[in-house]
């Protein structure tokens, strides 16, 4: 009864504000489609320039669910 088996799934958060941003921009996505969501993990960071300065955050997270 205590096992459990997950699936994880790779979404890219894009925010101009700053990683978090990103990264809850990516969640709040998947939570819209996926139900039971347990974890995240942030596999890359990276970001985009323009005019010598960082004009926005992407950020790369496995989101983690529960299997019925």
């Amino acid at each position: 009864m205590g096992d459990k088996v997950y699936k994880k799934i790779e979404v890219v958060g894009c925010s101009a504000k700053s990683v978090e941003d990103a990264v809850s921009l990516a969640v709040g996505k998947a939570s819209e489609s996926l139900r039971g969501l347990g974890w995240f993990e942030v596999k890359e960071v990276r970001g985009a320039i323009k005019d010598g300065k960082v004009s926005e955050w992407q950020v790369t997270v496995d989101v983690g669910f529960k299997l019925d």
